[in-house]
């Protein structure tokens, strides 16, 4: 019995050591490329650099712009974090919580759009925003809801919100109710037994869903090329026109560099995120 869990154990090991370098080889192989010079592509790709030829990274925030929709990028995610926060914790709260008529038709209507992948409904979305800006020219002769950062993020909370929901309603109805009772018997209002209380408590299951519609958000191409087929991109749209702009150039430098900017703010939010959410399962443990 022992050597077949020391045999396990030793199967595990090795299957997150390949995992994990499946993942960094070609993070770091990308890293490496990006501060080569043109002319260091012609040989062998495994080839260290010559230099720290930052130049590239310049290129590539300023003059392919990634800069521009790095800020875009930013704006959107964090617009959109915030959106489906608000929405959803007070939602969830009362759906865990509260008894109250249709909330069993509620919970189905959240159920049935875990199911809807919004990759299939970004053309509907497009022509009902295009309609709005139709019935609103002479308010808006430039448009409003197309090509607008803000609306964008809107999207994004708004097909996120059934996931967020269904999570946070799940955890809410983990905890106990003794502490609402107790924080009522201290003379807290509903809205303070969810701020002051519940939500400390759902810390580890807020982590959770900020970090994974973190992703979506940042990483989204279809709704964001659809959405804003302006100047103003996110990264991931300016990416791809920065791969076609270099691929012709022959300048791979500074198409490493610009896959570089889109990568590094992902794995610090995740190096972030991911300790806060061991600690609120630490804290939450404790607490239980």
């Amino acid at each position: 019995m022992t050597k077949t869990l020391r045999a396990g154990r030793a199967l595990t090991y090795v299957l997150v050591t390949a995992i994990a370098l499946a993942i960094a080889v070609p993070v770091g192989w990308v890293l490496l490329a990006s501060m080569k010079q043109k002319g260091e592509f012609y040989g062998s790709p495994w080839t260290l650099p010559e230099g720290l030829h930052l130049q590239n990274y310049v290129d590539a925030f300023v003059t392919a712009r990634m800069g521009q929709y790095f800020f875009t990028s930013v704006l959107v995610t964090v617009l959109g974090l915030v959106f489906v926060i608000a929405v959803s914790v007070p939602a969830a709260y009362v759906i865990a919580r509260y008894e109250f008529r249709g909330r069993g038709l509620v919970e189905v209507a959240l159920l049935a759009g875990l199911f809807v992948n919004v990759n299939y409904i970004v053309v509907p979305i497009f022509l009902m925003l295009v309609g709005w800006d139709r019935a609103l020219v002479d308010v808006f002769p430039g448009g409003f809801f197309i090509d607008n950062p803000g609306v964008l993020s809107l999207v994004y909370a708004a097909t996120s919100i059934p996931f967020t929901i269904y999570l946070l309603a799940a955890y809410f109805r983990s905890i106990p109710a003794d502490y609402e009772e107790a924080a009522a018997l201290d003379g807290a209002s509903r809205f303070q037994v969810m701020t002051r209380v519940m939500l400390p408590m759902a810390r580890p299951a807020l982590t959770t869903v900020i970090l994974f519609n973190f992703l979506a958000y940042w990483n989204d191409f279809i709704i964001a090329l659809t959405l804003l087929p302006g100047e103003g991109k996110t990264l991931q749209v300016g990416l791809l026109n920065l791969m076609t702009a270099q691929k012709a150039a022959a300048d791979y430098g500074r198409l490493y560099a610009g896959m570089v900017i889109v990568i590094v703010p992902v794995l610090i939010f995740y190096a972030f995120i991911q300790r806060r959410l061991i600690e609120g399962m630490a804290s939450g443990g404790v607490k239980g």
